[in-house]
């Protein structure tokens, strides 16, 4: 053990008590739709970490009586389901049994205990029961052992991690509000409603046939088998599912060019009818011959298309009046027929490539936020391991 520090277990520093809510069935309507926060295990695992400062569900003065109430500030964490989540909640609320509510005790630092916890989930994790839905208890949790530091000791590392969860914290605030700007131009900008300085010329309505072409170019044998996802795009098969599902034989799968257009009819999620993507592939690979593959007029109208496709109401738009659904609701339709509906796009070249650029930006900008978003937690799970387990000590003053 450390020098100075003590081995104790979670319930000699803490309060730990379950959540409660002994309704059946838990949705009753008479309980809900009052003034009283009502959190979940969802709640928890949405704040990623972070301090709870929303809600969706409420309790009424009914439904108070069969839960309970914490205060401010009180430590979650979920034992069911998404099992070992913590967060703390900045406001009073009442909650499921699903969450167990951690209070610490005098001479305890919340900040610190809480950066404990969330180090701990792959211990709850690994202790949770495999009934139909994993879970823990009470009994695995209150006697968790923890190596306590002296309290100067845990204000130190809570300053020290807590410069960290802010830096995440700023830059995920940053990125919903790139996220929010880059929707609005885009809604703007692809439907034609604002227009780039120089460019006055009326759009046009063109049927995609005039401006995709469809190559038709099969495998050789030698290229990487992709699949097409919603919010990746173009993706290696391996990376997005962990094996390839293809053929033996792909001779007859469709090469896909970088900068190709790729039409995939398999409905998902938002995008009942299929989804459309260009591929940011820098070298030519290989898709089932169940997706169309397409080469724009240009890599900027591509770029374009892109854009435009990912709005789940836009692609339903285009799609739905030339789909045909099959006996057993599958979708049929050619790749010809996808072509030939129409859309309103820019009459010259110049503004469709302006149009792409302040996009491609702005995604580019949102893109790199993410990744030093990723690398501040990086970083920070770093120190969580050395600084709580005592690998490392800080300077106390």
């Amino acid at each position: 053990m450390k020098k100075n520090w003590q081995t104790v277990e979670l319930q000699d520093i803490a309060v730990v008590e379950r959540g409660k809510f002994s309704v059946r069935p838990r949705n009753d309507p008479k309980y809900f739709g009052g003034e009283i926060p009502f959190l979940q295990t969802g709640d928890v695992a949405g704040a990623s970490g972070a301090t709870i400062s929303t809600y969706s569900q409420t309790l009424n003065n009914e439904g108070l009586k069969v839960s309970k109430y914490f205060p401010a500030g009180t430590l979650l964490i979920t034992i069911a389901a998404n099992i070992g989540d913590v967060a703390e909640v900045g406001f009073g609320f009442a909650c499921t049994d699903s969450l167990v509510a951690v209070q610490p005790k005098e001479g305890i630092n919340k900040n610190w205990l809480k950066f404990f916890l969330q180090t701990q989930k792959s211990y709850f994790e690994s202790r949770a029961t495999q009934n139909a839905q994993a879970n823990i208890n009470l009994q695995t949790i209150r006697p968790l052992l923890i190596e306590l530091p002296p309290k100067n000791e845990q204000d130190s590392i809570d300053a020290l991690l807590s410069t960290w969860a802010l830096a995440i914290e700023k830059t995920e605030r940053l990125i919903e509000t790139k996220v929010k700007h880059l929707n609005a131009i885009k809604h703007d900008l692809l439907a034609g409603n604002m227009r780039i300085k120089g460019f006055e010329k009326k759009w046009q309505k063109y049927r995609l046939s005039e401006v995709l072409i469809e190559h038709g170019e099969q495998s050789s044998g030698q290229e990487e088998v992709y699949s097409v996802s919603v919010h990746k795009g173009l993706i290696n098969q391996v990376e997005h599912l962990g094996r390839v599902y293809a053929a033996k034989d792909t001779s007859n799968y469709n090469v896909v060019k970088p900068r190709d257009v790729v039409y995939t009819k398999s409905p998902t999620g938002e995008f009942p009818y299929g989804i459309v993507k260009q591929s940011r592939v820098d070298s030519s690979v290989i898709v089932s011959p169940l997706y169309g593959v397409f080469t724009p007029r240009s890599q900027q109208l591509g770029t374009f298309l892109n854009f435009y496709f990912e709005s789940p109401v836009r692609t339903r738009n285009y799609l739905w009046p030339i789909i045909q659904k099959g006996a057993k609701n599958t979708i049929n339709i050619t790749n010809s027929t996808f072509l030939s509906n129409s859309l309103y796009l820019p009459s010259c070249d110049e503004e469709t490539e302006a149009i792409a650029a302040i996009l491609t930006i702005a995604r580019q900008e949102i893109d790199l936020l993410k990744k030093q978003a990723e690398a501040y937690r990086r970083q920070k799970r770093g120190l969580m391991q050395r600084l709580l387990t005592g690998e490392w000590r800080v300077r106390v003053e």
